[in-house]
């Protein structure tokens, strides 16, 4: 009897046990279909036939079904209004309450090109400008901002950025967002800085003829009754230099001007480059001031033609000759030559053995106004603008310049220019050069 009765309570014991397995592990299901938004199936017989257990997993299944459409609502919507504003000019931003990403159109992945994929990304991660992330934070709060310019660095570079904010709500409304459109203005910002320097060198640089012709007339208006001859003579031959000296500004002033201008007057003609450059060179051997150096001509026999405005031309070698005469001694040796590169291009250049360029200058001989010697280029009466206008010329005839100098050895000055022309205004399609003379 005894063993009858421990035998019920045993098995009594394995049925409680055996319910409360199913429990636990149709309840770790259940947990488990939350947490990976798919519908609970029922598949224990037992616990279908609850009612408290079926009416949860319906409320459950309807609860992930609901949850399932709204993130598909939500991507959606994500989705079809970045192919919205994908194309558009301006850079869009949106970034939820903790700052991570949610679109970013294509025009800001090029403001930002190391990170190929923004979205997901924490915006700290993206924009390192303390004084941006606070524009943001004070959007997304609601205050009211004017749309504000902004410094980012990115791997040692700088870009600027102008930004307009607007606080919007979350997609599902539990939270605010926020949405900026951002434009890129580090170019304009590069240009403004270029404008700035070009018209403080350019007034420094009339400044000091004008000063010192100022001077001088002052000591000759007060003075000229009691002034010596000689003195007299030296002033006026004083004025008369510096006068000279303001004018070649003025005029490589307005080259530059007309070659920045939307017509700059480039007639293009065939011209054989060989005759071009030996009948160039013939003629600088016989100017007074290139008494005292040698001018060499090396071309290959078959150089050919390019297409090309000769008088431009012209004025690129001769700004490249006048260069070399002027900053380097008597007894210097110049050469000028050219070679086929290839079928499409050819390459020229002018050289001397003279003192050459440090190192550290090469990179901005070609900007306007500049001087590896400052005192010495005034005294030679160079404006700092003649390598400036070779790189503007080139560049028009779709080529390009460069310098090759050791200090102490010499500078060769390359040009490689297209052999045709392709259709349409080459000047219109180039930057402008900030570029200029020694």
């Amino acid at each position: 009897m005894n063993v009858f009765f421990a035998v019920v309570l045993l098995l009594i014991i394995l049925f409680l046990f055996r319910a409360q397995w199913r429990q636990n592990r149709a309840l770790g299901e259940l947990r488990n279909a939350i947490r990976s938004n798919q519908s609970f199936l029922l598949k224990d017989a037992a616990s279908e036939n609850l009612p408290a257990w079926r009416e949860l997993t319906d409320a459950v299944n309807r609860l992930i079904t609901d949850n399932a459409e709204l993130r598909h609502q939500r991507s959606g919507q994500l989705t079809q209004l970045e192919a919205t504003l994908g194309n558009l000019r301006e850079a869009v931003l949106i970034v939820d309450e903790a700052n991570y990403i949610h679109l970013a159109n294509r025009a800001l992945r090029e403001i930002f090109p190391g990170s190929r994929d923004l979205v997901n990304l924490r915006l700290e991660l993206i924009v390192r400008s303390a004084p941006f992330l606070e524009y943001v934070r004070e959007t997304r709060a609601g205050q009211p901002l004017p749309r504000q310019e902004f410094e980012i660095m990115d791997r040692q570079k700088s870009h600027w950025i102008e930004a307009s904010g607007a606080p919007i709500p979350s997609p599902d409304g539990k939270s605010q967002w926020a949405l900026f459109v951002i434009h890129d203005i580090t170019n304009q910002r590069n240009l403004e800085r270029v404008r700035r320097d070009f018209v403080a060198n350019a007034s420094h640089e009339l400044r000091t003829p004008l000063s010192i012709i100022k001077g001088y007339i002052e000591t000759l208006v007060d003075g000229h009754l009691t002034m010596a001859v000689e003195d007299r003579d030296k002033f006026l031959h004083t004025i008369q230099r510096h006068s000279e000296r303001l004018q070649a500004i003025i005029d490589d002033l307005l080259v530059l001007s007309r070659l920045e201008s939307a017509t700059p007057g480039i007639k293009f003609a065939q011209v054989d480059l060989a005759q071009f450059i030996g009948q160039l060179a013939d003629d600088y051997r016989h100017r007074p001031h290139a008494s005292g150096h040698s001018i060499s001509v090396k071309l290959p026999a078959d150089l050919g033609t390019i297409n090309a405005d000769q008088e431009k031309l012209t004025q690129v070698f001769s700004n490249l000759l006048e260069n070399a005469l002027k900053y380097t001694p008597k007894g210097t040796q110049l050469e000028m030559g050219g070679r086929a590169v290839d079928e499409q291009d050819v390459e020229c250049f002018v050289s001397d053995n003279g003192p050459g360029i440090p190192s550290v200058d090469l990179p901005q001989i070609f900007e306007r106004f500049y001087r590896v010697e400052k005192g010495r280029s005034r005294e030679t009466g160079g404006t700092g603008l003649g390598l400036s206008i070779v790189k503007h010329i080139v560049q028009m005839h779709g080529g390009r310049v460069w310098a090759e100098s050791q200090e102490g050895q010499g500078l060769t000055l390359h040009l490689r220019l297209p052999r045709t022309q392709p259709p349409g205004p080459i000047a219109s399609e180039l930057p402008r050069p900030a570029g200029s003379g020694q």
